[in-house]
């Protein structure tokens, strides 16, 4: 390296320290809205239905209890691609016309079992929309947010898994009885 390039290197790394952090840091924002400017509320009750359709509430709470339509609004925010976001955006609207064409009734107002027979299609036919495209399905998005979601949840993990606080000694040749999963 000669003088000149060690100066301008020098003045480069003075005048970073000089801006502050706070500049080379806001590029990591992506200078994002944050999810209560992208998704309305009725938007998150709309991902707890659906989110409440893929794991609904039995013997552990379902994914209604453990406030999944939030966590995916506020995940896909700061987390999903802009092309994402507006799959994840558009398939609300898109998921409310499916329901409306076969039921003539919005997605919120169908019966558990209409909810299930159609994301069963959905999800066929995101399968097959995902070998093909590049993008993925607006449902397969929601559906990996609703899973993620609820088993990284309190209920999820505490409730839907088998939980064990502390961590014990580790065993290497137990027997496997088809037990539930750990958290």
């Amino acid at each position: 390296m000669n003088r000149r390039e060690s100066i301008r290197r020098m003045a480069w790394a003075a005048g970073a320290s000089a801006a502050g952090v706070e500049l080379f840091l806001a590029g990591c924002d992506g200078g994002r809205k944050n999810a209560k400017e992208t998704f309305s509320e009725e938007d998150i009750a709309f991902f707890d239905e659906v989110a409440e359709t893929i794991i609904p509430s039995a013997d552990t709470p379902g994914a209604k209890e453990a406030a999944v339509g939030k966590f995916i609004a506020h995940y896909a925010q700061g987390c999903y691609a802009d092309e994402q976001l507006a799959a994840l955006k558009e398939g609300i609207t898109r998921l409310n016309e499916e329901a409306d064409k076969k039921y003539n009734h919005a997605f919120k107002d169908l019966t558990a079992a209409q909810r299930i027979e159609l994301l069963t299609v959905l999800d066929k036919d995101a399968k097959q929309h995902n070998k093909e495209n590049k993008t993925p399905h607006y449902f397969t998005l929601m559906k990996q947010l609703a899973l993620f979601g609820f088993f990284t949840s309190k209920q999820g993990m505490t409730q839907a898994l088998k939980y064990n606080p502390v961590p014990g000694g580790y065993w290497g040749c137990e027997e496997y009885h088809g037990e539930q999963a750990w958290a």
